[in-house]
Parts: structure tokens; C-alpha cells; sequence
């Protein structure tokens, strides 16, 4: 079965990570490509390696969550391919770091690029679908917005949202034969690490992150899981889990609830230890309400202060797949 070939869709935070290796699974597929990302520049080297690739693509730079994007990205997919068959919801921000070290902005900022501008490209190309007789929906939620972790509550909380309004769309749409498919990955090697924004003792909290999305036992393979996602959205499938881990925590969490906050608690205890000091937090709060930008980094910064051989061998496959995914301009990082 390929219900892909000639269809044409819409992928967003497509200039590098998981949506440019899902852009270039559908292309693989025969589909046409409308991409979108902030970046310019990363977003026209994308393009030109899809094009390299044999794919047909068109590349519209474009922040997400300004309020007039869906339209004039619904009137680019209208004017090049005459609409679009297949929206991939998978742009995103990562924000790494304890509470302390965030304030509301920060929420509303990882609300707007990863609920509410999801929500208006839905609103705006759903009725576009039901016209043209159906067609296909992909958001790409988290394993934490199915289980909060520690030091990414602005991420897990914008996944959360998204997550419970893809299914609830899966429902709403079923009778216009849109399909909507919700995407739950754990950790992946996709070069994230050197783009994600660190907080707090930003050196330390690189380190946690960018070796827990490195390791082969718990991160998957950014190319095997964009394979993954757009077969299941072929196949009309409702939800698809990412990773053997990230299947094992879904399911242990199911079961035993409890066990799993338990487990989150100690996590975090274990965390704070190894980030901060409760001193640290203290200072770290206040300067945080003074100056917004305090105790920030991006991963790539990050790393070059750490300086640490022991973590460069841990994250070797990911600084690998950065390479390969188009990550190694250091904006926002795209899942």
C-alpha cells in the first residue's frame, strides 16, 4: 500500500530532526513537500538536499506560532500543489532546566509552538480536507506529555495538551475521513541536544540530557522512527509509541501509577542533587525574575563549556545524526 504517492503535504519544523527525517520518508513515498521552520537558512539547506534526494519540495520560512501562519501556509500548498492531503504537526521547542529556572513566559512560548499552532493549522486545513473528501493528520506529541518528566515541564505540558487534542480530533474527524494519528516518542537521536535550551546549572543539565538522548538502550534511531510515523499514518493508525523504552514506561505507567510518580519523585530528588544546590535554586529563581536570560544556554555552548571527553563519547551517535538531520546550525531545537 502507498496512499502517499502525489499527495501533497505540509511539514513543520521540517529544516532539520525528526520532521526533516519524516519530509524525507514521504518524499520517499512519492509525496509532495511543503516544509516550514524558522530558520532560513537551515530551512533552504533542507530543502536542497531533499531536492538532491529526487523529492519535489517547496520550502516557506515561517514561524508557527505567529497568528497569520496557517493561512499564508495553506495559501503556498493551494497556489504550488492545490492543496494538502497530509499535515505533520512536529515543530517544537525544547526548554530544559529545573522550576526555578522558569517563569510563565516560558510556558506560553512551548504552549504556542507546540499547542496553539498546531490547533490553528488543524482549524484552518480540516475544512480544506473535508472538501477534497478526507485526508491525513500527524502530530507528533512526546513520551512526556504522556508522563511528566522532571526539568521539562514546559515541554511536557505543551505535549500534554497536544496529545489530548489529537485524540480527541481522531474522533471529531473520523466522519469526515480525516485520520488523525497521534505520535508518542521517547528519546531519539536526532541532534536535539546541541539545539535544546538549558537552564540552571546549564553545563550539568546538558549533560543529563544530551547522554540520556544519546544511549542505544534508551534512544531510537531518528530515521527508524520517521519509517515508523509515516506508516502509521498510511495504515490510518491512531497512535504509535516510539522506542522499546518508551513502550516499557507507557505500559509500567498503565499498570502501576503510583510506583511511576514514586519513581519521578526520586528522579528529581536525584536531579536537583547532582544540578543545584538548594542555595542555588534560591539564586537561581531570583535572577531568573530579574533577567530573563540569566543562567541560558543552547546546547551547543553548553557543551563547548563542559569540555568533558566522558560525555563527547556518550552523545557520539547523536552528534552523528545531528550532522546526518541537519542540526548543526544551533536555532531552536526541532524534537
Amino acid at each position: 500500500m502507498n496512499r502517499f504517492k502525489g499527495a501533497s503535504a505540509l511539514v513543520t519544523g521540517a529544516s532539520r530532526g525528526l520532521g526533516f527525517a519524516i519530509a524525507r520518508e514521504l518524499a520517499n513515498r512519492g509525496a509532495r513537500l511543503l516544509i516550514c521552520a524558522r530558520d532560513a537558512t537551515a530551512l533552504d539547506q533542507a530543502a536542497w538536499k531533499l531536492h538532491d534526494a529526487g523529492a519535489e519540495v517547496y520550502a516557506v520560512p515561517c514561524d508557527i506560532t505567529d497568528e497569520h501562519a496557517a493561512e499564508r501556509l495553506i495559501a503556498e500548498a493551494e497556489l504550488r500543489y492545490g492543496g494538502i492531503d497530509i499535515l505533520v504537526n512536529n515543530a517544537g521547542i525544547i526548554q530544559v532546566g529545573p522550576l526555578a529556572s522558569m517563569d510563565e513566559a516560558d510556558f506560553r512560548s512551548a504552549m504556542e509552538a507546540m499547542f496553539f499552532a498546531p490547533l490553528r493549522l488543524v482549524l484552518a486545513i480540516a475544512p480544506i480536507m473535508r472538501r477534497s473528501g478526507g485526508g491525513t493528520i500527524v502530530n507528533v506529541s512526546s513520551l512526556g506529555g504522556r508522563i511528566a518528566a522532571p526539568h521539562l515541564l514546559p515541554y511536557d505540558s505543551a505535549k500534554f495538551a497536544l496529545a489530548g487534542l489529537s485524540e480527541g480530533l481522531r474522533a471529531e474527524l473520523a466522519a469526515d475521513k480525516i485520520s488523525v494519528t497521534t505520535v508518542i516518542p521517547g528519546l531519539m537521536r536526532t541532534g536535539s541536544h546541541l539545539g535544546a535550551e538549558f537552564r540552571g546549572q546549564t553545563q550539568r543539565e546538558y549533560a543529563w540530557f544530551a547522554a540520556a538522548a544519546s544511549l542505544p538502550g534508551l534512544s531510537m534511531d531518528a530515521d527508524r522512527a520517521a519509517r515508523a510515523v509515516v506508516r502509521a499514518a498510511e495504515h490510518r493508525r491512531p497512535e504509535i509509541i516510539l522506542g522499546a523504552a518508551a513502550h516499557a514506561i507507557v505500559r509500567i505507567q498503565g499498570i502501576a501509577p503510583a510506583t511511576t510518580t514514586r519513581v519521578l519523585t526520586a528522579t528529581a530528588r536525584l536531579m536537583r542533587a547532582a544540578t543545584e544546590s538548594p542555595q542555588q535554586q534560591l539564586a537561581l529563581g531570583k535572577s531568573r525574575a530579574e533577567d530573563p536570560a540569566a543562567e541560558s544556554a543552547v546546547g551547543a555552548a553548553a557543551a563547548r563549556r563542559l569540555d568533558s571527553r566522558l560525555v563527547g563519547a556518550m552523545t557520539a551517535l547523536n552528534d552523528r545524526a545531528a550532522r546526518r538531520l541537519n542540526q548543526m546550525r544551533q536555532g531552536p531545537a526541532t524534537h
